[in-house]
């Protein structure tokens, strides 16, 4: 038994270590092993952000842009790493946040939280920010057992490939990522199941962001014509009135790599209108 929880300590500070130098396998680790940046605009969401907008655009006209958002992540991933941001002091003028369809749960992802778990020890705000979880005991005092709950996603292989810098495309094209397949015929998407309420992770955004002067423009990101209860975005208003409504921002479904999803041409539009609808160019393309 002895050796076994030697072993097991071992095990945990040789994987957080290798963690704790990595920053080019995910836009968690680049976040958390990095510090002091400067921003004119950063997007936070999901996949819905990830493959909607392009940072280029916004950089063409002289904002410095990044593009943070996360696929299958949740508005609460979303609130944690708006939270590690303000403790690097990183300096961000506005935060444009996908609010949608993550609205209608608190819940969370649990794919994009096992990302954080290797930094459990050594960050108090995830610890805060996970402390009322079930199993938060157990990630916190039993030696290397999240990186065995986690396995799939932070275990040795992922160690491994952190361990020797095998870079992954995540980070490329300042954090956007184009999606080039396109799904023929379309299935249509179906929200009938969706309900939009209060969230806490947003409301905790909100608080962030006015607490550190941080202009947040909360929208809503297009789908494809067919979606069924596409009511579902008006809903959104009811509960949220401040938020802004861009799911009709992009119609034509040439623009769509499934119904949900916008394909590069798609996102460049799209990212384009936005642009238009809130900023200036600074400087010309």
């Amino acid at each position: 038994m002895a050796i076994l929880i030697l072993t097991m300590v071992l095990l945990d500070v040789l994987y957080t270590a290798v963690y704790l130098q990595s920053n080019s396998r995910s836009k968690i680790d680049y976040l958390y092993n990095s510090k002091d940046k400067n921003y004119d605009v950063i997007f936070l969401g999901s996949s819905r952000v990830n493959n909607h907008f392009v940072p280029k655009i916004f950089n063409d006209n002289g904002y410095k842009t990044y593009n943070f958002g996360i696929t299958r992540s949740r508005l609460e991933e979303s609130a944690l790493m708006l939270k590690l941001m303000v403790e690097r002091n990183y300096k961000i003028k506005t935060l444009i946040l996908q609010v949608d369809l993550n609205i209608n749960t608190n819940d969370h992802s649990e794919a994009i939280r096992s990302l954080f778990m290797p930094y459990l020890h050594q960050s108090k705000i995830i610890r805060n920010h996970y402390k009322s979880i079930p199993e938060y005991n157990k990630l916190l005092y039993i030696p290397f057992y999240r990186y065995m709950n986690y396995d799939a996603r932070i275990g040795f292989r992922e160690m491994y490939y952190s361990a020797i810098h095998k870079r992954t495309n995540v980070l490329d094209n300042d954090g956007f990522h184009p999606l080039t397949r396109n799904e023929r015929p379309m299935v249509a998407a179906d929200l009938s199941k969706y309900y939009p309420k209060k969230n806490v992770a947003y409301e905790e955004i909100k608080a962030i962001c006015k607490k550190n002067n941080i202009r947040l423009l909360a929208i809503t990101t297009p789908m494809c014509m067919s979606t069924i209860n596409r009511d579902y975005f008006n809903h959104i208003k009811s509960v949220y009135p401040e938020i802004y409504n861009f799911e009709n921002a992009v119609t034509d479904d040439k623009y769509f790599a499934t119904c949900g999803h916008m394909n590069k041409e798609g996102a460049i539009e799209f990212t384009k209108v936005v642009f238009n609808a809130f900023f200036k160019p600074k400087s010309k393309p």
